[in-house]
């Protein structure tokens, strides 16, 4: 592009303003400076914001991860709880009573409290099912139970026990659940 007539008197009228006027020129370079400065400020405050969330929503992993650790692991002993727990019930209590067994009997008891020990020290608690409104997000209902004795839709039966670690599900509770009999419609 050539300069024109008309683009050389434009020039020439704002170099002649500037040596006329310099404080215009130093009030105009003030005023991007500062409005360069502003933004660079608003810029810094976005990044300490984020910084300081990224560092909050890190601690709360960190937290988590430490909290609910033993989860898995947790979920596998159950099982091991469960078959204590069935051959402790399965033990009859005219055996009970041998002195033969009462060693045995004794070892498996203490085992059992170990092992509630160990859960507790852990945050793993045991849920209580029975005689509570079926609740989905706690209770997995495997059958339905005629029954006039209690409002339908309240558990009856309890097959598994239902553990939490903390405050969240390790295991939903196996249940049978209460309903109306089928002539009361």
């Amino acid at each position: 592009m050539t300069d024109t007539p008309a683009n050389d008197d434009t020039a020439d009228l704002r170099d002649a303003t500037a040596e006329a006027a310099p404080e215009v020129a130093e009030s105009d370079r003030a005023a991007e400076l500062e409005a360069k400065l502003a933004d660079a400020q608003a810029e810094v405050l976005y990044a300490r914001a984020d910084l300081q969330n990224v560092r909050r929503r890190a601690e709360k992993e960190v937290a988590d991860a430490r909290a609910y650790a033993a989860t898995a692991f947790s979920r596998d002993v159950l099982s091991v709880a469960d078959n204590l727990s069935r051959a402790l019930s399965a033990i009859p209590d005219d055996l009970r009573g041998d002195e033969r067994l009462k060693g045995l009997v004794t070892g498996l008891e203490a085992t059992g409290r170990e092992l509630d020990s160990v859960f507790g020290r852990h945050g793993v608690t045991k849920m209580t099912a029975i005689g509570e409104a079926l609740d989905p997000n706690r209770h997995q209902a495997m059958f339905e139970v005629p029954s006039n004795d209690v409002a339908p839709g309240t558990v009856v039966q309890e097959i598994q026990t239902g553990y939490m670690i903390r405050d969240r599900l390790l295991r939903p509770a196996l249940v049978g659940v209460a309903k109306a009999p089928e002539g009361d419609a």
